[in-house]
């Protein structure tokens, strides 16, 4: 199983697993599909903080993750 650790920044995550990068894109995470600024803003935000900053259930997108078939490491 793909394991999603909640403390890593989305660009290890994104490195990682490149499937996240349309994952996130769907749940509304803005800028995740641009290169530029996955190696930027992407290398100093974790998803609990990308949630914050864009209002987003931190909840729904563990799940959503989850759906897909990911386990959350946090």
């Amino acid at each position: 199983m793909k394991k999603i650790d909640l403390n890593k920044s989305v660009y290890e995550l994104t490195e990682e697993y490149p499937e996240l990068i349309d994952i996130l894109n769907e749940l509304g995470f803005l800028g995740v599909k641009n290169p530029i600024v996955r190696k930027t803003l992407g290398r100093a935000t974790t998803i609990p903080q990308g949630c914050k900053r864009q209002g987003k259930d931190l909840n729904e997108v563990i799940s959503k993750l989850k759906e897909k078939g990911f386990e959350i490491i946090s």
